[in-house]
């Protein structure tokens, strides 16, 4: 980080949109869309990546001390990256519910990736003109994982190909051949990709706006917009707290009410 306070030094120097910068940390809410109710909280300095690995404690959390597991999991485009949807699809069984971080398409208006078509047998993308790109192009003695550092996979298709291909204009113009990169957990990816076309997920969008509203009453409402309680174990504490109110004030509407007491 930039900068770090003498006095939290686990909190993270941070702004909103148009807004004074400042020191803070971050709740985070695990709910139920059904009813509204917190079933988890966790604090975690203000920063993207502490908060998307928070949602992996509370719903383990969640699942060792109540045995439940979330059938969806709603979220904005921070839990759309590779590794967070694998381990929703992959690991937990969970449908992702979120935008996926993508950048398949280019800016010059030439094909994308989703131009190709993924043949799983051949382990190679096929081209509009039906030519292989290929992570190698030549047998290896010692056979080679072709993973590179950010978890992804590259293909290329042959020289020779292109240099003769009427679509190398629209498909790549200024390099000699194309290449994709594949991300290992492209299979999960592809899962998030058919969810974001469903009736379902059009609902979960709108869903989503619960856990905001529950973030606006703790701030605008209850006014926690500043901690008394120093450090990281302060802030959990204090959070933990704020989240029982909300959930009171909840139940008091979602419990039916007993008989008047008569004098």
């Amino acid at each position: 980080p930039k900068k770090i306070s003498l006095t939290y030094p686990q909190s993270r120097w941070t702004a909103a949109p148009g807004g004074p910068a400042f020191f803070a940390y971050s709740t985070n809410y695990l709910i139920d869309t059904e009813h509204g109710v917190i079933m988890d909280v966790e604090a975690t300095p203000a920063h993207r990546t502490a908060e998307v690995d928070s949602t992996k404690t509370m719903v383990e959390r969640v699942e060792a001390e109540f045995d439940l597991t979330p059938e969806r999991l709603i979220g904005d485009t921070a839990y759309g990256t590779a590794p967070m949807l694998a381990w929703m699809v992959e690991e937990k069984d969970i449908e992702p519910h979120v935008p996926m971080w993508d950048k398949t398409e280019r800016k010059d208006d030439s094909l994308s990736s989703n131009d190709f078509h993924w043949n799983p047998e051949a382990n190679e993308y096929l081209c509009p003109a039906s030519k292989p790109l290929r992570s190698e192009w030549r047998a290896f003695t010692q056979k080679r994982s072709r993973v590179t550092k950010a978890n992804t996979v590259i293909y290329r298709s042959s020289q020779t190909d292109c240099a003769t291909c009427t679509l190398k204009a629209k498909c790549c113009p200024n390099t000699p051949n194309r290449k994709i990169v594949r991300s290992i957990h492209e299979a999960a990816r592809d899962v998030a990709r058919r969810i974001a076309k469903t009736p379902e997920y059009v609902v979960s969008r709108c869903e989503r706006k619960k856990v905001e509203m529950l973030f606006a009453h703790l701030k605008r409402i209850m006014k926690l917009d500043r901690l008394r309680l120093r450090g990281l174990a302060g802030a959990t504490d204090e959070f933990t707290l704020a989240a029982m109110v909300q959930n009171l004030r909840r139940m008091a509407k979602l419990l039916p009410q007993g008989l008047p007491l008569t004098g």
